[in-house]
C-alpha cells in the first residue's frame, strides 16, 4: 500500500545488512543507500572497500569519509584508498606542479586514515608524491591489522618502512615500485620486523636498494611466495640468497641487467615449488639457465621470455622436457628462439591452455602444428608480428584446439581467409577474436566466425578486405557482441551499421575511426537500438557531422567517452555532455 514502508518495518538492521553486502556492484550499493537515513546508516555497515580517485582536497575528502564510516569501523576490515596522481591534460592555470601535487594525498590524509580506520587490511597509495615517512609512520602505529601496502610512487623514507616493520606484524604484502627514497636501511628493518608473514615483494626503480636487502629478505622471511625485481643494482649475490633462503617461492619476475646464469641456475636447484617464472631484457641468461629450470623446477606452469636474445631452441626444449605441467608460453622477441623450440613444448606440454608469441620470426607453421597436435587444452593463441606463420599453422590450430575461446593476431600477413574459415568451423567456444592489420582477411573469413561461434570481443582493425557482407554476417551470428573495432575499414558503410543495430543490441563498445563510408544515417540506425553504448570512437569518418554526433550523445543515455574531433561537437552538444567527449585534436 502507498505510505507504508513494509520492508523497514518487517526487517531487523542484520538481515538488511546482510542483504546489501551481497549487492555485487557498487552503483547498487550507492543506489540503496540514497533510500532513506536508516538504509544510508546500515549500508556503511557493508562496506568493505573505499576508492578515493584524485580530487581536489583529498586530505580533507579522507578525513569526511572517516567521520562517515566511523560506525563501521570494526566491520571494514579491508578498506582499499587508492590516491592516484593526476594526469593528463594542459595546465592552463600557469601554477605548475603545485595544481597537480594539490590532488595527492599528504601526511595529513595519512593520519585521518590511521584515526578513521584502525582495522584496515589493505592500503595502496599509488603516486602520492606529497606522502612522507611521517604520514607513513602514522598509519602504521595506528593500523597494526594491516596486511597489503603499496607505495608505489611514494617518496617515503627509511623510518616510515622501519616502523611499518616494528608495528605491523601482520603485512603480508609489500609493493616499492618507484620508491626513489628507501634504502637497504628500511629494507633491513622491515624484513627483520615481517620475517613470519611476509609473502609477497615488488622492488622497481629503487636505486638504493641493493643486495643487502635481498640477503636480508633470504635470511628471515622464508614464507616469501612472490618476489619481483626491476633492477640495475641487484647482482647475482642477492637473489642467490632469496633462492636459498625462500623455500616456497611460488612467483618469480626479474628484470636485472647484472643478473646471470649463476642465479637461475640457484632457483632452479632450490625452488622447487616455483610455479610463474618471468625473465625481461636479459643478456647475461643462456640456455644453461632454462636447463637448471627444467630440471629442478618440475610445478613450473607460467613462463615468460621477453627479450632474452641469448636464449635458443635448446632452452626451451629443456623446460618443455622438465616442465611437464606448463600451462601458460609466452616468448617475446627471443630472436634465436625458433620453431624447433616451440615443437618441443606441442610434444610435451599437453596441458597448455594459453600461447603467446610476439615478434618470433623464425617460429613457423610446422611448429603450431605440433601444438595443434598435441595441445589440446589450448583456449588462448596470441600472435603478433609472427611472419612464417600463415593460413595452414591456422588451420592445424583450429582443427587440433577445439576449445579455443581467444584468438589474437596482429599484422601476421601470411593469415588470410582459410586459417579464419578453420577457425569458424571448428572453435564453436571462440568468444574473442582479433585480427588487427591481417592483409589477407576478408569477409569470407568473417561469414565463417559469424555462423560458427558467438563472438562477444571483434577486433578487425586494419583489414581492407573486410566490408559490409563480413560484419552483416557478425550481426546476424553474433548477437552477444558488446565490443567491436572496425577502425580503417575503408568498404565498410551504413548497411553494416544498420544490421549490427539489429542484430547486437548489447553492443556497450565500437570503434569507428577512419570509416570513410559511414554517415550520419549508419550511425543513426546503429545507436537506435544499440541503447547500451558506453563509448565510441569516429574520428576521421568524413560521413560523419555535428549532426550525427548530437545523435549519439542523445541517444545512448549510458555513454561514458565519445572520441571525434572538436568542430564536429556543437554548443548544444558540448552543454549536454562536454564530460564524456574527448577530442583527438583540438585544431582539426
Amino acid at each position: 500500500m502507498r505510505g507504508h514502508d513494509r520492508i523497514n518495518s518487517a526487517l531487523p538492521d542484520e538481515v538488511i545488512v546482510e542483504i546489501l553486502g551481497r549487492l555485487e556492484s557498487k552503483p547498487s550499493r550507492d543506489a540503496c543507500s540514497l533510500v532513506c537515513r536508516r538504509w544510508l546508516a546500515l549500508e556503511r555497515l557493508s562496506r568493505r572497500t573505499l576508492r578515493i580517485g584524485a580530487s581536489g582536497l583529498p586530505d580533507a575528502l579522507v578525513s569526511h569519509l572517516a567521520r562517515r564510516f566511523a560506525n563501521g569501523r570494526r566491520r571494514m576490515d579491508e578498506s582499499t584508498l587508492l590516491q592516484p596522481r593526476l594526469y593528463g591534460g594542459s595546465d592552463k592555470s600557469g601554477l605548475g606542479d603545485r595544481v597537480t601535487e594539490s590532488y595527492c594525498l599528504s601526511d595529513v590524509g595519512l593520519a585521518a586514515v590511521g584515526d578513521g580506520f584502525t582495522k584496515i587490511e589493505k592500503l595502496s597509495l599509488i603516486w602520492c608524491s606529497n606522502a612522507t615517512s611521517a604520514g607513513l609512520i602514522s598509519v602504521a602505529e595506528k593500523c597494526r591489522s594491516l596486511k597489503s601496502l603499496d607505495l608505489q610512487g611514494c617518496y617515503v623514507g627509511d623510518d616510515g618502512l622501519a616502523a611499518v616493520g616494528d608495528c605491523c606484524k601482520q603485512l603480508e604484502d609489500l609493493n616499492l615500485r618507484f620508491c626513489e627514497g628507501l634504502t637497504d636501511t628500511g629494507l633491513v628493518k622491515l624484513a627483520l620486523g615481517c620475517e613470519k608473514t611476509l609473502k609477497s615483494l615488488g622492488i622497481a626503480a629503487c636505486a638504493r636498494i641493493t643486495d643487502v636487502s635481498l640477503e636480508a629478505v633470504g635470511s628471515h622471511c622464508r614464507s616469501l611466495g612472490t618476489l619481483s625485481l626491476d633492477s640495475e643494482v641487484i647482482h647475482d649475490k642477492g637473489v642467490l640468497s632469496v633462492a636459498k633462503g625462500c623455500p616456497l617461492l611460488k612467483v618469480l619476475k626479474l628484470q636485472c641487467a647484472n643478473v646471470t646464469d649463476v642465479a637461475l641456475q640457484c632457483v632452479g636447484f632450490f625452488c622447487l615449488s616455483l610455479e610463474i617464472l618471468a625473465l625481461y631484457s636479459f643478456q647475461r641468461f643462456t640456455d644453461e639457465s632454462l636447463g637448471a629450470i627444467g630440471k629442478g623446477c618440475k610445478k613450473l606452469k607460467n613462463l615468460t621470455l621477453s627479450d632474452c636474445y641469448s636464449l635458443s631452441d635448446k632452452g626451451l626444449e629443456a623446460v618443455a622436457l622438465g616442465c611437464s605441467e606448463l600451462t601458460h608460453l609466452e616468448v617475446n622477441g627471443c630472436h634465436n628462439i625458433g620453431t624447433y623450440g616451440l615443437e618441443s613444448i606441442g610434444k610435451s606440454c599437453t596441458r597448455l591452455s594459453e600461447l603467446a608469441l610476439l615478434y618470433s620470426q623464425k617460429i613457423g607453421d610446422i611448429a603450431l602444428s605440433e601444438v595443434g597436435r598435441g595441445c589440446k587444452y589450448l583456449q588462448a593463441l596470441h600472435l603478433v608480428d609472427c611472419l612464417n606463420i600463415g593460413d595452414d599453422a591456422i588451420r592445424f590450430i583450429a582443427r587440433g584446439c577445439r576449445s579455443l575461446r581467444k584468438l589474437h593476431i596482429r599484422r601476421c600477413y601470411e593469415v588470410g581467409n582459410k586459417g579464419i574459415v578453420a577457425v569458424g568451423e571448428n572453435c564453436n567456444l571462440l568468444t574473442d577474436l582479433s585480427l588487427r592489420f591481417c592483409d589477407k582477411v576478408g569477409d569470407e573469413a568473417l561469414i565463417a566466425i559469424g555462423h560458427g561461434c558467438s563472438l562477444r570481443h571483434l577486433n578487425v582493425s586494419g583489414c581492407h578486405l573486410i566490408g559490409d557482407a563480413g560484419i552483416i554476417a557478425i550481426a546476424r551470428g553474433c548477437s552477444q557482441l558488446s565490443y567491436l573495432d572496425v577502425s580503417v575499414l575503408q568498404n565498410l558503410g551504413d548497411m553494416a551499421m544498420a544490421e549490427l543495430g539489429d542484430g547486437c543490441p548489447l553492443l556497450k563498445d565500437i570503434v569507428l575511426s577512419h570509416c570513410r563510408q559511414i554517415t550520419d544515417v549508419g550511425l543513426a540506425h546503429l545507436v537506435k537500438k544499440c541503447t547500451l553504448l558506453e563509448s565510441c570512437h569516429m574520428v576521421y569518418c568524413p560521413g560523419i557531422t555535428a549532426s550525427g554526433v548530437a545523435t549519439v550523445i542523445s541517444s545512448c543515455v549510458s555513454m561514458k567517452k565519445v572520441l571525434v574531433e572538436k568542430w564536429k561537437v556543437s554548443p548544444r552538444t558540448k552543454r549536454r555532455a562536454g564530460s564524456i567527449i574527448s577530442y583527438l585534436c583540438v585544431d582539426l
